[in-house]
């Protein structure tokens, strides 16, 4: 069972470009890929949430799944509750992601917010998905200033739940870096005691869908499916020109 999941250090850092990277990547190579999205909030019914926003982005082939959807921008216990509506639970959650898992060669789950955003009443969070299903976590980082601590904090979460960190990705990068943005390069593998395992380039969500998928593998190390190789920006991008 390949499956991976995907939080962040926060709100707005780049989860769901970053997740459709991975999609898009894994697509390219050859591999079946299916984006499983537990909970969606702040979207109203039959608006497109994050989960169609990978697929839009990586292409149709990519099957998209969303477990629950509340309509305030909110935590997801928090939304559910306002809503009148069931949580979504970590159990169940692990359970679509194992279900994927047989059709498909790789399985991205995306959270919503960070890691410990709690999920139920009970405190569930996207790590108790993680830990359920034995599977690494990959950290979407900012670039700039403060990305630091909340980075280790969300590496030292992860260890003290015996989850492996996969790496950390920045999930936009900016096209003039400023000097907290430029160190944090070498600074980040060290706060999250986990590779640099990409760069995307800031408004890389607003690309043509296929200069996107084409662009993908270069923004992404090889560990996680791409060629980007450590560089100082993102590699194999073509320019990203403001919209």
């Amino acid at each position: 069972m390949s499956v991976l999941v995907v939080t962040g250090t926060g709100t707005e850092v780049g989860k769901t470009v970053v997740t459709a990277a991975l999609a898009a990547a894994a697509v390219a190579a050859g591999r079946s890929v299916a984006v499983l999205k537990p909970a969606q909030t702040g979207v109203a019914e039959g608006e497109p949430g994050d989960a169609a926003e990978v697929r839009r982005l990586a292409g149709p082939r990519v099957t998209a799944v969303e477990l629950a959807r509340y309509p305030d921008p909110l935590a997801p216990e928090t939304a559910a509750r306002r809503a009148g509506l069931p949580p979504v639970l970590p159990e169940s959650v692990a359970e679509t992601a194992r279900t994927l898992a047989e059709e498909h060669d790789l399985v991205l789950v995306e959270g919503a917010g960070g890691l410990l955003v709690r999920f139920d009443g009970r405190g569930s969070t996207l790590a108790d998905a993680a830990r359920l299903l034995g599977a690494p976590v990959l950290v979407v980082a900012a670039a700039g200033l403060g990305t630091l601590n909340a980075t280790a904090l969300t590496a030292e979460a992860l260890r003290a739940r015996g989850l492996e960190c996969a790496g950390v990705v920045v999930g936009s990068w900016p096209r003039e870096p400023d000097l907290a943005a430029r160190c944090n390069l070498d600074d980040l593998p060290v706060a999250a005691g986990a590779p640099l395992a990409g760069l995307l380039p800031q408004g890389a969500g607003a690309l043509d869908p296929a200069v996107f998928r084409r662009s993908a593998a270069g923004w992404l190390s090889p560990a996680l499916g791409g060629t980007w190789t450590g560089g100082r920006r993102p590699a194999g991008a073509e320019p990203v020109r403001p919209g």
